[in-house]
């Protein structure tokens, strides 16, 4: 570092320009007479005393007598240990300028603009991890490998994993084998065209991203219920239930998991208007209390509200009016609605259905 950077670094870190100018000369005079480090720098001789006495106020040089007023540099060891502070904490703002313009905080707004498509694979990442009862994610193969981490531990603690891959040109080459599939998700569908990333968490959270061939890079960051349901229809309609499964984990026999009511309604109400008797268990919360709730008995009707009555049509969009089942307990009838239930007594988060008969 030449002489003129060395300078304008130390009025960066508070010196006047007349002290950093004074105190370079010191440092490559060593000992010198204050006339002398007037001469050598820029400083005015009318100056110079000045200076030097608010350099030695700092602990920079200090001053003494030897026939005439000497200066000299002081112990270097407070002016480093100062810069370093300063450098320190020019560092560690520059990484919170970074981090906060990559991960604006969910926390601060149920809807988050953001710029870069790395800031919503982190935070779907993160959201994945932390997720409790669900997960449905769309993909493409190139951010699998990024996420597959993630949702193998989801999978691992429980977590019911629902994974669209996509393709842009429809083949199935690349796609995972059913070993790998096992590990990250309980079922796997394979979209035969190209799509935005999207993964909505616990009915909660939702990161969503353009597809790659989009004018813009641009992200949401989802922490809202309703937002999120948009979000969750438009991975039913578009990703999932249009498409054939390329893997599943789940078995047709009892007892059977559904974490989507409709799912569940389009599977029994066949069988009840055959008279099958069918026990149910119902994981959700109290729509009057907010309070956990377990509902278990048989299921005695669904009610399917609608223009036309969907039963046993096998688009899951056909069920997009109220989807009910109502449940005989010990206790009495209780009407269970699905994600977002506001008429019946229990939103049910995941649905058992434990026995047919």
């Amino acid at each position: 570092m030449d002489r003129a950077a060395l300078t304008a670094t130390l009025e960066d870190a508070g010196l006047s320009p007349y002290q950093a100018d004074a105190y370079v000369t010191v440092l490559e005079l060593g000992a010198a007479p204050v006339t002398r480090v007037a001469e050598a720098s820029g400083v005015p001789d009318p100056r110079i005393y000045d200076v030097l006495r608010d350099l030695e106020s700092s602990g920079y040089i200090e001053t003494y007598e030897q026939e005439s007023l000497y200066a000299r540099a002081n112990s270097l060891d407070a002016i480093t240990e100062d810069l370093r502070t300063r450098a320190s904490r020019f560092t560690a703002a520059t990484e919170e300028i970074e981090r906060r313009w990559n991960e604006p905080s969910v926390e601060q707004s149920t809807v988050s603009i953001v710029t870069r498509f790395e800031t919503v694979i982190k935070n779907a990442d993160k959201f994945i991890r932390d997720a409790e009862t669900q997960v449905n994610v769309s993909l493409g193969i190139e951010h699998f490998e990024r996420l597959r981490p993630a949702l193998a531990a989801a999978t691992k603690r429980g977590v019911r994993v629902n994974l669209s891959i996509h393709t842009p040109d429809g083949s199935t080459e690349s796609l995972p084998d059913a070993d790998t599939l096992a590990e990250v998700c309980s079922e796997a569908r394979h979209r035969r065209l190209p799509s935005p990333f999207v993964a909505i968490i616990d009915r909660t959270k939702t990161c969503f991203a353009p597809h790659t061939g989009s004018t813009n890079e641009y992200g949401v960051l989802v922490d809202d219920r309703t937002h999120s349901y948009v979000f969750h229809w438009y991975f039913l309609t578009t990703q999932w239930d249009t498409w054939e499964p390329i893997y599943t984990a789940l078995d047709d026999e009892p007892p059977i998991d559904y974490i989507d009511i409709r799912y569940c309604v389009r599977d029994v109400a066949p069988l009840l208007d055959d008279g099958a008797t069918i026990r149910v268990r119902v994981e959700g919360t109290d729509t009057a209390t907010g309070d956990d709730r377990v509902v278990e008995g048989v299921l005695s009707d669904v009610v399917v509200t609608g223009s036309t009555d969907p039963t046993g049509s096998e688009t899951v969009a056909s069920y997009g009016g109220r989807v009910t089942l109502i449940i005989e307990t010990d206790d009495g009838p209780v009407e269970v609605g699905g994600w977002g239930a506001m008429v019946e007594a229990v939103e049910a988060q995941r649905i058992t259905v434990e026995s047919i008969e």
